[in-house]
């Protein structure tokens, strides 16, 4: 089971989702996510999302609520992950390690192609956080 966290990215009222690229798993290789990343022994669940984000997206964050915790079995690994909440006060478009990111609605968002650890918040939003996205 590896750890990981995410972050529900909200800019200007509409959600930030970033696409991956190519990957050595075909089933998460293009596909898009709320972005994060493995946790380090030790390290602070909210410590390592500021890391994560600032490493992949050159972003300086604070960390808000926790939304959800997640496990998903993919055929090879399997995760928990821990989803929180971020509010964003600029956004330059900086991708380091996505080939594209996606700035839309919730509705929007649920037309596209997203990792199947993710897909579970997107109920979560749509069914509590709404209201944040508007």
């Amino acid at each position: 089971m590896i750890e990981v966290v995410a972050a529900v990215i909200v800019f200007e009222n509409r959600l930030l989702a970033f696409q991956r690229g190519d990957s050595k798993f075909s089933y998460v290789a293009n596909k898009f996510e709320f972005p994060g990343g493995k946790i380090k022994e030790n390290e602070p669940q909210a410590d390592s999302l500021i890391r994560e984000l600032n490493e992949e997206l050159d972003l300086d964050v604070k960390i808000g609520d926790w939304i959800t915790t997640v496990e998903h079995e993919y055929e090879d690994f399997s995760i928990r992950m821990h989803c929180y909440l971020v509010h964003l006060e600029s956004f330059t478009g900086l991708l380091k390690e996505h080939i594209s990111y996606f700035h839309g609605s919730l509705d929007d968002a649920r037309q596209l192609d997203w990792i199947e650890a993710d897909k579970p918040i997107l109920d979560i939003l749509e069914t509590n956080y709404r209201h944040v996205f508007s």
